[in-house]
């Protein structure tokens, strides 16, 4: 199940002189950064500060502007979304995005999309070889599950879980995609202290897969404990970017971000 997500000093992701307009609102002002790989990159930045905008850039959601994303060396800047999971990016999203009426399984199943060698229409007309591949989708989604503790719940409908099953769940679904590096968009929200806990332990599992993680979060306990290194936004502007210490040190984050305390 381990990917290859990079060496520990080499970019997997470069954005360079990344720009978002809205109308005449500037989401993203000449964002640069790089992502090495193999690490646990967490994006932090106050309310409006361009976080989510920058994920919706890099996995296709949005268009850019202007700038330029490149992935493993590869431009993917504007690409639709479906391409660029296909190229190795998956991301999760700060409200829930389940199949409900779905079963657990189901909605891992989905996520190997990518992954597969028939489409849709092939597997209506069940074309040769669709009946061993359906088995393996099942077979790996269910791996999926168990890395993340719900295969005992694989069977239930997706929208009868608690929350922070639900979002563990889309961990899974992003996981199936067998990306070099998934983008999770405050997974922690809503979540207890014993749950935040238990997401903290996963995600570096999942960095131990070899695969780096993206992580906008608003729990800094959780960012300062689990993060390699912290890129921090504000009015859609980098503000600084370091390892936790160097950011929990940094006056001017403390004045912007964290508070004067």
């Amino acid at each position: 199940m381990k990917n290859g997500g990079g060496t520990a000093d080499s970019p997997v992701l470069d954005v360079s002189g990344l720009e978002m307009h809205f109308g005449g609102v500037a989401a993203l002002q000449g964002v640069c950064h790089q992502v090495e790989g193999n690490i646990i990159q967490a994006v932090i930045g106050p309310n409006g500060a361009g976080k989510t905008t920058l994920f919706n850039c890099i996995s296709g959601t949005l268009v850019p502007s202007a700038g330029r994303i490149s992935f493993f060396g590869r431009e993917i800047g504007g690409l639709a979304p479906h391409r660029i999971a296909e190229a190795g990016i998956a991301r999760t999203f700060q409200h829930v995005a389940l199949f409900r009426k779905m079963s657990v399984l189901e909605n891992v199943m989905v996520g190997r999309h990518p992954r597969t060698r028939f489409g849709f229409f092939a597997s209506g007309l069940r074309v040769p070889g669709m009946r061993s591949e359906e088995k393996r989708i099942r077979s790996k989604a269910l791996e999926y599950l168990d890395l993340v503790g719900l295969a005992g719940s694989a069977d239930l409908e997706a929208g009868t879980l608690p929350l922070g099953k639900q979002k563990i769940l889309e961990i899974a679904r992003a996981l199936a995609t067998e990306p070099r590096m998934v983008m999770l968009d405050e997974p922690a929200g809503g979540l207890n202290m014993k749950e935040t806990e238990a997401l903290g332990e996963l995600i570096e599992s999942i960095r131990r897969l070899g695969i780096t993680v993206m992580l906008v979060e608003h729990d800094m306990n959780l960012i300062m404990d689990i993060s390699d290194r912290i890129l921090v936004l504000n009015h859609g502007r980098v503000l600084a970017s370091g390892t936790p210490g160097e950011i929990k040190e940094n006056s001017v984050v403390i004045e912007a971000y964290l508070g004067c305390e």
